[in-house]
Order: C-alpha cells, then sequence, then structure tokens
C-alpha cells in the first residue's frame, strides 16, 4: 500500500467515526493551544526584562545614601544625605573598572510652555549621566563646562514631556518656566520607555546639578556641600561587577571614615544583577509553564492510544480480509500508524489556530506582553506528531501481528 493510499484510507476510517475522533484530538488540541500560549506570554515576560536592561543601561550600579536611625527606628534608605559629588569623582578616577560615575539629584515640578503645562520629575545630572545610561540625545546637543559650572537655565527633556508640552513643534532653542524660572531647552532625549517599575522614564527633566542646587533648591546647606541624591557608576565591559561593587564599598567606607563592622551609610545595589535574576526566573517560568501545558499532550497521547486500541478491536475482521487477500503485516502497521499520526497532526493545527487567539487575547485584554514565534509552534506540532506516533505504535503493531484466519473468525 502506497503512502498516499494509507493516508485516504486513514481519512475515511476517522471520518467514519467523526465524533470518536473529534473528541479523540481535544486532548492534542489542548495540549498544544496551551504550550503555544505559554511560551508567548513567558517569552513576551523575558523580552520585557531584556528591554528594561536595555533602557536602564549596561553594567549598571546605583549608589545612594543609606538609612538612618533616630531613637532605635530606623527610617529606611536615602534619609541620610552624605553623598557629594567629590565621591563621584572618587569613584570614577580611583576604581580603574568604572567607565564613568555620574551623580544625580531630583524632585518634581510643573513645567510651563505658553498656555500648557506639564508635572514631571526634575533631575540633576552631569553631562557623564547620558553615558552611564546609555541614553542618547535624539536632537541638540549636551551642556558645556560654563553652563554646568555657572548653574545655567538650560535643560534636557524627555519624549514625553517633549509630547505633551511641544506636539509636534520642535523643542530645542524653545523656552519653558520650570517651577517660573525661564529655562531653554538645549536638547530632547531619546525615548527609553518604562522601567522595571512600570514607570515612564521619558517624563522626565534633566537640568545641570548646580541649577538645580542653586535656581530650583534656592543654595541651602546641601548647595554648598554639593549632595548628590545618587551616583550611577556604569562599569567597563567585561569586568567582574561583584568585585567592582566591593571596592566601590571599601573606597566609600574609607571615605566616610567607617569603623570596622559599623553600619555603612550608602547602599549599592547592582541593578544589572537584579534584572538578570529577573530574566532568569522569567525563563525559568516559561519552562516550567511550558511543561505543564506539555502534560496535556501526553494525556491527549494516551486518549489516542486507547481509541486506537478500540479501533483495532473493532476492525478485527476488516484486518483480517485484507491480510486474506495479500495485505502484509507492515502495510497494516502503516495504517493504523498513519491514522494515530493524522489524528495528532489534525488536532496540532486546530490547537494552533487555538493557541494563536488564546495569545492574542492575553496581550489584548490582560494588557501583557507576548511573544508568538515560529520556534513554538514547530515544537508544540513537531511534539503531537511524536505523541502520535509513540502512542499509537502499539495499537498498530497489535494490529500487524494478527493472524488472518483469527482475524476473520472474531465476532
Amino acid at each position: 500500500m502506497s503512502l498516499l493510499a494509507a493516508f485516504r484510507s486513514a481519512l475515511r476510517a476517522l471520518a467514519a467515526n467523526t465524533l470518536r475522533s473529534i473528541l479523540t484530538m481535544l486532548g492534542i488540541i489542548i495540549g498544544v493551544a496551551a504550550v503555544i500560549t505559554m511560551i508567548a506570554v513567558g517569552q513576551g515576560a523575558t523580552l520585557r526584562v531584556q528591554e528594561q536592561m536595555k533602557g536602564l543601561g549596561s553594567n549598571i550600579m546605583l549608589v545612594i545614601p543609606g538609612g538612618v536611625s533616630q531613637a532605635g527606628v530606623r527610617l529606611g534608605a536615602q534619609t541620610r544625605q552624605r553623598l557629594t559629588e567629590e565621591d563621584a569623582q572618587a569613584i570614577a578616577l580611583e576604581i580603574p573598572e568604572v567607565q564613568v560615575a555620574a551623580p544625580t539629584s531630583r524632585t518634581s515640578g510643573q513645567l510651563v510652555f505658553g498656555n500648557t503645562n506639564w508635572g514631571t520629575s526634575i533631575i540633576g545630572v552631569s553631562n557623564d549621566y547620558l553615558e552611564a545610561r546609555d541614553w542618547p540625545l535624539a536632537s541638540g546637543r549636551v551642556f558645556d563646562a560654563a553652563e554646568m559650572a555657572g548653574s545655567a537655565k538650560v535643560a534636557w527633556i524627555g519624549a514625553t514631556v517633549a509630547r505633551e508640552l511641544f506636539g509636534e513643534l520642535d523643542p530645542v532653542d524653545q523656552v519653558i518656566r520650570v517651577r517660573n524660572i525661564p529655562m531653554t531647552v538645549v536638547g530632547v532625549l531619546a525615548p527609553k520607555g518604562q522601567n522595571s517599575m512600570g514607570q515612564d522614564q521619558d517624563d522626565t527633566l534633566m537640568i545641570p546639578l548646580g541649577t538645580l542646587r542653586n535656581r530650583i533648591w534656592g543654595g541651602d546647606t546641601s548647595s554648598r556641600l554639593k549632595r548628590v541624591g545618587s551616583i550611577s557608576v556604569k562599569v567597563r565591559d567585561g569586568q567582574d561587577m561583584k568585585a567592582v561593587e566591593e571596592s566601590i564599598k571599601d573606597l566609600l567606607r574609607q571615605r566616610f571614615k567607617v569603623p570596622a563592622g559599623g553600619e555603612d551609610p550608602f547602599n549599592v545595589r547592582n541593578l544589572t544583577e537584579i534584572l538578570q535574576a529577573q530574566e532568569e526566573s522569567s525563563r525559568i517560568m516559561t519552562l516550567l509553564l511550558a511543561a505543564v501545558a506539555g502534560i496535556s499532550l501526553l494525556i491527549g497521547g494516551i486518549g489516542i492510544m486507547n481509541i486506537m486500541l478500540v479501533s483495532v478491536t473493532e476492525r478485527t475482521r476488516e484486518i483480517g480480509l485484507r491480510m486474506a487477500v495479500g495485505a502484509r503485516g507492515r502495510d497494516i502497521l502503516a495504517q493504523f500508524l498513519i491514522e494515530a499520526m493524522t489524528l495528532s497532526l489534525i488536532g496540532g493545527a486546530v490547537g494552533v489556530a487555538l493557541g494563536a487567539g488564546a495569545t492574542w487575547a492575553v496581550g489584548y485584554f490582560a494588557g501583557w506582553q507576548v511573544s508568538l514565534s515560529a520556534a513554538a509552534v514547530v515544537l508544540a506540532v513537531g511534539f503531537s506528531g511524536c505523541v502520535g506516533v509513540f502512542f499509537g505504535y502499539y495499537p498498530a503493531r497489535r494490529a500487524s501481528v494478527l493472524l488472518p484466519i483469527q482475524a476473520l473468525r472474531y465476532e
């Protein structure tokens, strides 16, 4: 019997019991759809973390002030403001593995342009901040040395602020009011998107550190001491992040004269390591979800084996008649094996369509990022075909070894 003839015979046999065939395929359909959907959701989560890592910048660590205790009550991180611009300079100069260390401080305020206003975060930065965060300017220029030293009234704005204040108008060289202080927009930041906390990184305005201290805050004690809220540290490629982290801690302990065993007045957070851990967790979760969904395929395969055994029993006389007129054992084996594979592959095809629809629904209604890849589809369909062969072989083998005379006598 040719392969095409065996395939046609399999389709006729399945069509003869349409409802039973559909119910048999149901396990395969659900299994394939579940595998595709779970992989798509997991890959979407992994891609989201990778996007956040790109938005954050590579090899990034954040140095922030530590906590302070009052009457036995610990007030939490960033309540002890001791970091300064000189600390950032020391990190950059004394630790060779550090590419750049950018001090920053932040507040918030209302921006006004014409009859439009927008509330956003205001960050005091240096030009090194762009390098530390891998954040280029989409248009405009960086701050020059005189503007940094003289607390000039200049600013960069994020893509969200540019859209809300200026619409289609080019923001560069336009004058906006920041807390009623006129400032000239000299640059527009390239879009960054959301961070790991879901906050819009493009909803920001950046000005020189001196401008923030002397013009926005009004020149208080922290201005004279050049206090900063945090230091973004970018480590050179190929360096051991943990070793650099320890070097930063040792340097700052020396600068702050922390006694042996004393509490550090700062915290160092390896942001890249945190996001890499999230990415690895997403990958593991994807594998677990796919494995759980794969169990449905195995259950579907057991259903195929059960139905094929029933089919062999029902068609015992037919098998005997075929053998009596010249069909060989391998022809019978091929016929029933093709029937099992046909059930699996048809179920797989329907499952792919159902999985694609479920993936779209999850992304549309739940708002999750999903990624439907061709590899996931091929994996699910290929696995379903293997399930059909594996679970269909025993019934097919059992049919192929029947003796014609016994088969013809079967009632």
